[in-house]
């Protein structure tokens, strides 16, 4: 029989440890504990301690911001986890210097940061210049939805919430008038029917106050829009594993290492919207940098940012921009043939369709704007009923085909989702092109569908999205731990900053 060592692992161990030398050069721990001792101004903290004269020590936060950079980088999101892990983890012993900060400390500390994250964001991102890690070729910028630390369960709009809120109110009395019409209920369910309705009762309660404490948002098209009650500067957002309430985290990279030069989270705001912003945002922090090229900077998005208003405002801007527009995949002699692109498009189609079936688009109907006339795909003309119509901010021409036409045509099933009503047929609406705008959104098409265009968009997929692999997978942040608008972003910019001095741990020694 094969003669083994004795295996120790279950045996509890009285170890020395000598700080310097558990974290080592080149590791994450070390990069994160170099940076914020001998990098980073902490001055800015001072201003909320008062305890100069009375009151207890408080923990420096040095301590404090490399025990959470440290577990923000082990995917440990809780301040709950973050104390257990500064008890009986040597690393965290060490990055703590064997303080034990309770959890409502660390709690309190992260939610504070709004108003300090800011500088400390801008001095990495220096680091990260003098160590040539930004090459300002190529920025991109895209977003990543993710959960806020609130249930979509609670959104709607004041009128949703308010038949919400009289819904349960009626639970609650269904409840009362139950108990007097059985007076020989058990105990046991009399017990359990009074929970019940302390809960609804308290349910409705909170529905009650916030609809007395706040207004209905509105949305870019002044209707207003659902609101959340545990966190209203969140909001419900489509994603490709459906539909969550949070916020999405608008980023912009640089190509040569994907440093994060800009972060900020948005609630509810449409994609389109955080695009100027943000690109005023990144020229005030390339400002800051000491280091600045004379070379054009391409900057790339994908469609979700693609609007007359964003090329027009990117048009002024000193880049060379790449935003591709919906339909630019369509237009590529590459996707012509590929039978994977057209399954899914097909899907994407019969999703889009509440009966299953495709509707004729837009494109299939002749609109001439010099005379104001449109004939359909069965060669019959429309009616003019508006010049002046004006849908979701955009004005323009609407027809409605002619009763008799559409209820005889032989290309109504493909045409329409119903059969036509009782006053109108099939109706199209035809956005008016304002030449100025229209020549941009056209140049912009025309260069993305050039060669030249193609390759460099190309380049947007491994400029941008390995930052969201590495932050929500590699990170597990995959959901903000925080509410509000302010507490969320400043979490955001931590792990846009922690990312970025993952990029420096090689570099620090």
């Amino acid at each position: 029989m094969p003669n083994f060592k004795t295996d120790y692992s279950n045996q509890n161990m009285f170890v020395p440890i000598i700080i310097d030398e558990q974290l080592i050069p080149g590791t994450i721990e070390y990069a994160i504990s170099h940076i914020v001792d001998n990098h980073l101004d902490l001055s800015p903290f001072d201003a909320h301690y008062h305890n100069d004269k009375n009151g207890a020590a408080a923990y420096p936060p040095s301590i404090m911001l490399k025990v959470i950079f440290y577990a923000y980088s082990l995917g440990m999101l809780t301040s709950r986890r973050i104390e257990r892990a500064c008890i009986n983890n040597v690393t965290f012993m060490c990055l703590s210097g064997d303080e034990r900060p309770h959890f409502t400390t660390i709690a309190a500390f992260i939610a504070q940061m709004k108003d300090t994250i800011e500088p400390l964001f801008t001095q990495v991102l220096m680091i990260c210049d003098e160590q040539g890690l930004i090459g300002r070729n190529m920025f991109a910028i895209d977003g990543c939805k993710i959960s806020s630390n609130a249930s979509k369960e609670w959104s709607g709009t004041h009128e949703e919430l308010r038949r919400k809120k009289e819904k349960l109110q009626r639970a609650s009395q269904r409840i009362i008038e139950r108990h007097q019409s059985q007076d020989s209920l058990p105990n046991e369910v009399i017990e359990q029917d009074l929970r019940q309705k302390q809960k609804l009762d308290s349910s409705a309660d909170k529905i009650g106050s916030f609809l007395a404490s706040t207004k209905d948002k509105l949305g870019s098209s002044k209707k207003p829009v659902k609101s959340n009650i545990t966190d209203n500067d969140s909001a419900k957002m489509t994603t490709s594993k459906g539909t969550i309430q949070g916020y999405n985290g608008i980023a912009i990279t640089d190509d040569k290492h994907q440093i994060i030069l800009h972060s900020q989270v948005w609630g509810s705001v449409g994609e389109q919207q955080t695009l100027k912003p943000a690109v005023l945002a990144l020229k005030e922090q390339l400002e800051k940098l000491p280091n600045s090229s004379k070379r054009t900077t391409k900057f790339t998005a994908d469609s979700g940012f693609h609007s007359k208003t964003n090329l027009k405002f990117l048009s002024e801007t000193p880049y060379d921009c790449y935003i591709a527009d919906t339909g630019f995949r369509s237009r590529n002699p590459l996707f012509q043939n590929s039978e994977t692109y057209q399954t899914e498009q097909a899907k994407k189609r019969k999703k889009r369709s509440k009966t299953g079936k495709t509707c004729y688009s837009i494109s299939m109907f002749e609109f001439n704007q010099d005379d104001m006339t449109c004939r359909c795909p069965a060669g019959n003309m429309m009616r003019l009923s508006s010049k002046n119509a004006v849908i979701r901010g955009e004005r323009g021409a609407q027809f409605c085909g002619y009763l008799n036409d559409c209820r005889q045509c032989v290309h109504q099933p493909l045409c329409m989702r119903k059969p036509p009503g009782k006053q109108v047929g099939r109706q199209v609406f035809f956005i008016y092109k304002n030449t100025k705008d229209f020549d941009h959104m056209q140049a912009m098409k025309d260069k993305i569908d050039s060669p030249e265009g193609r390759r460099q968009y190309s380049k947007r997929l491994g400029c941008v999205e390995p930052v969201f692999g590495n932050i929500t997978v590699n990170k597990q942040m995959n959901r903000f731990t925080l509410r509000g608008q302010e507490k969320v972003n400043a979490q955001w910019a931590m792990f846009s900053m922690l990312h970025n001095m993952e990029k420096l741990r090689n570099c620090i020694i």
